[in-house]
């Protein structure tokens, strides 16, 4: 997974609470220098990210990666779209399988990998309430029988 290839910056804490993810791929990503400096901070938000294929190309949209404090004019939009960097085959991949009816690219999480930050991107089909429901309910159980076997032992 994300954690094994390097060091996790961020997660995108509603991608497996609305989706279910079918598949996983790495994407690199263009940034700036200013954007790259507040990364290293830790200052990205993934909550409410989504990517998309304009073009045949794959943009990532609503990240929100906070301005540098020392980057003055080099600074850029913080909810800017930036585009994804993929092969031909896996952009044709992704244009196929968005096309079949509810799949969408979800960003999972973003990651360094070397000195390079990348995407993991799923592709899956939302959720429906209920499917919703069901899990908070199986979160639940599970955890009330753990609290039960803490109280035996």
């Amino acid at each position: 997974m994300a954690k094994e290839n390097g060091k996790m910056i961020a997660k995108n804490p509603t991608a497996y609470f609305n989706y279910t993810i079918e598949d996983n791929l790495e994407a690199g990503i263009v940034l700036f220098g200013t954007e790259i400096k507040s990364i290293r901070m830790g200052k990205v938000n993934m909550k409410d990210t989504y990517a998309y294929i304009k073009k045949g190309e794959v943009f990532i949209s609503g990240m929100h990666i906070s301005p540098y404090e020392h980057g003055n004019i080099y600074n850029k939009d913080p909810l800017r779209d930036r585009k994804l960097l993929l092969t031909r085959k896996e952009i044709n991949k992704l244009i196929g399988l968005v096309k079949q009816k509810g799949y969408s690219l979800i960003p999972i999480a973003m990651y360094f990998k070397g000195n390079y930050v990348k995407i993991k991107l799923g592709i899956g089909k939302g959720k429906k309430l209920y499917d919703k429901r069901q899990e908070l309910a199986k979160k639940d159980s599970e955890r009330q029988i753990q609290a039960n076997l803490k109280q035996q032992y």
